[in-house]
């Protein structure tokens, strides 16, 4: 098993946070995997350039997704719980918000499409204060800042 790899037929928490400084603005997405003994697998983060908020929340459960298909070993007997701060996405991917931007519904779709290579998907919404998304969205801050050069300013 490659390094980084995890054992087959596991359930994974992901946690998924995008940022956005404007809306649009400057935007990174990120996210942590943990296995189901609560180890962190990988954390990832990724500058999108000006974006909104809601593109930069769907790019970081695609690219999880992504990530996970590459490298969990066997997809499709994992069992993969997203947990995000992002009502909008995690409504609009669960069915219970509808999709007015042609943008959000791609995205969307897209994260539809991703979720078939797993054995099963769950996308679930928590407050920011989460431990798990405090953690991914401190990160997209400190990335932010580093490009903006604006150091360690709080938000």
């Amino acid at each position: 098993m490659n390094a980084g790899r995890a054992k087959d037929g596991l359930r994974y928490t992901i946690y998924t946070d995008g940022a956005a400084r404007g809306n649009p603005g400057e935007s990174a997405s990120g996210f942590s995997v943990f296995d189901d003994s609560g180890k962190e697998i990988i954390s990832k983060n990724f500058y999108n350039g000006i974006r909104t908020n809601n593109f930069a929340e769907y790019t970081a459960v695609i690219k999880a997704l992504e990530w996970c298909e590459a490298n969990l070993g066997s997809p499709e007997n994992a069992e993969l719980v997203f947990i995000s701060d992002s009502e909008l996405v995690v409504r609009q991917l669960n069915g219970k918000y509808k999709i007015r931007s042609e943008e959000m519904a791609s995205l969307n779709a897209t994260v539809r499409e991703l979720s078939k290579w797993f054995k099963n998907v769950k996308f679930t919404n928590r407050r920011r204060s989460d431990k798990g998304i405090s953690s991914v969205d401190r990160n997209l801050n400190e990335l932010l800042d580093g490009r903006s050069g604006l150091g360690n300013k709080k938000h």
